[in-house]
């Protein structure tokens, strides 16, 4: 079996930001090798995430409407009470989750035909990294 490693790294203009990386994914699996396996791609922070759905700026959104609704950014978390201002941002990462594995077939990322792999970001505006973990033959 083959393992192949790369780290994304991102600092965003927005605290809350939606990027899409499947391009970047893409490309390390080209750089494995990998024929037939699976890619890993997490975030490495605990106030981001990462998902598979369709790169559509409505559907983006309605999903940043969807989350503000749900973890709204306000005073008053117990979070706030250690120091810190970006309960919200935990609680949206919760949501979305911070990892997708999505299959390689004959070389590339098999995709569904809308499927795309987005970073998102709750707590931005400094750097973050997302690893991508190619395994496979």
């Amino acid at each position: 079996m083959k393992a192949h490693t790369e780290y994304l790294t991102f600092n965003t203009r927005r605290v809350r930001e939606y990027i899409n990386i499947t391009p970047q994914v893409a490309a390390a699996v080209e750089a494995s090798g990998v024929r037939e396996g699976m890619a890993l791609v997490s975030a490495m922070h605990i106030t981001a995430g990462v998902y598979v759905n369709d790169d559509e700026s409505g559907l983006i959104a309605d999903l940043d409407e969807w989350l503000e609704h749900l973890a709204p950014a306000r005073p008053g978390y117990r979070h706030h009470q250690t120091g810190e201002d970006n309960a919200d941002a935990h609680l949206k990462s919760m949501l979305v989750h911070h990892q997708v594995i999505v299959p390689i077939t004959k070389g590339a990322l098999d995709l569904g035909r809308w499927q795309q792999i987005f970073y998102a970001e709750f707590d931005g505006r400094r750097p973050k990294r997302v690893i991508v973990k190619v395994m496979g033959e």
